[in-house]
């Protein structure tokens, strides 16, 4: 609701040039919970004035500042221009929050504009959730989202960063809870990039160009392998982070199963002796003195998906350096080519100048 809205602010501009010159205003929006921003064009805010005038029936109670006489190369490139629209602006979007009739305030394209999440009498839940409601992007506005998601999946795989030092320090419990946060915010961003590729389709009906079409459906396809690859890593958990140490310092193994396992000779003080050719008697570590025999065959296999992990990880890694390999061998062929061609040509060239001397010294 509108009435969450505490303050609006419209503190700066900044020029763009994607997909054509244009200034853009930042909009500072302040609820009772937290505050976001929102950028718009000057035509938006023309579009939102149309639209209110023709929802309610009259005009907002604020006029826009108007468009100057001049060319618009002269007002995107005015700084006094610029100011004296933008503090208009302010004032234009503070006077309809503080109007006594709330039909302004309360319609579809003023919550719209403001990137109000529609349909909720809960006090604003923050920026994602504006984001990922139903809505028509704009040029600018999708650019803003994409921008907004590439942050969102920066902290998703900081989270990860962070899970994975925390397992490594032995912290299971914050280890586990960094991993929930990450999960939910990934989530938070995928339904956002659903919501973004949907308004590229809409873009896309609306007459964008096909170069700028592409271009963003390919900006659109990075962020989804994105996610695709940062959920993969969220459920990729190591066997510190599933809790089997911590499973299984609750359920220490008893003496009788070390002894079977060991043997007796690890309990007593005295040397063995040593057999030739036999192989060392087993030695219990930190990590495997807890255990018991379900520990032990656990931890055994979540080794042996870390090495086989590895394993994957150095293979592809020669896969690529083999292709690299066949790539120079490639190269190098082609440029044997050229050089022999080069010394063909040289010989060619050498002959018709040696013959063209000859026929010299002969006239003279």
């Amino acid at each position: 609701m509108t009435s969450a809205i505490q303050a609006i602010h419209i503190p700066a501009y900044e020029d763009r040039t994607d997909p054509s010159p244009h200034t853009v205003y930042r909009i500072q929006i302040t609820a009772s919970v937290r505050e976001w921003p929102m950028w718009r064009r000057y035509s938006e805010f023309v579009d939102l004035h149309a639209e209110l005038t023709k929802s309610t029936g009259s005009p907002p109670p604020a006029a826009l500042p108007p468009k100057h006489s001049f060319s618009m190369f002269r007002s995107r490139s005015n700084p006094t221009i610029l100011e004296e629209r933008r503090v208009a602006l302010e004032t234009y979007l503070r006077v309809i929050l503080s109007a006594k009739e709330d039909k302004w305030r309360e319609s579809y394209a003023f919550k719209q504009f403001l990137g109000i999440p529609i349909g909720k009498n809960t006090a604003i839940e923050g920026r994602s959730n504006a984001a990922s409601s139903s809505k028509t992007f704009t040029l600018v506005s999708w650019l803003d989202e994409h921008m907004e998601l590439q942050s969102s999946v920066r902290d998703v795989r900081a989270d990860i960063n962070k899970r994975d030092a925390l397992s490594d320090r032995g912290d299971i419990s914050g280890s586990h809870q960094i991993n929930v946060q990450a999960k939910k915010k990934l989530l938070a961003v995928q339904t956002r990039v659903d919501a973004l590729e949907d308004g590229l389709k809409t873009l896309a009906m609306a007459g964008i160009s096909e170069g700028e079409l592409q271009r963003r459906t390919e900006m659109a396809a990075r962020l989804r392998d994105d996610c695709d690859k940062l959920t993969k890593m969220v459920t990729l958990a190591r066997h510190t982070s599933r809790g089997l140490g911590r499973t299984l310092e609750r359920n220490p193994a008893p003496d009788s199963d070390r002894n079977d396992l060991l043997g007796n000779g690890f309990t007593t003080f005295s040397k063995p002796g040593r057999v030739l050719g036999a192989p060392p008697p087993p030695r219990e570590t930190e990590e495997t003195r807890p255990l018991d025999s379900n520990g032990l065959l656990q931890l055994q296999q979540a080794k042996i998906d870390d090495q086989d992990a590895n394993l994957a990880q150095l293979s592809a890694i020669l896969q690529r350096q083999k292709h690299l390999g066949l790539a120079i061998d490639s190269e190098v062929k082609q440029q044997i080519e050229i050089l022999d061609q080069l010394d063909h040509d040289v010989d060619r060239f050498g002959g018709k100048l040696s013959t063209a001397k000859k026929q010299m010294n002969r006239l003279g």
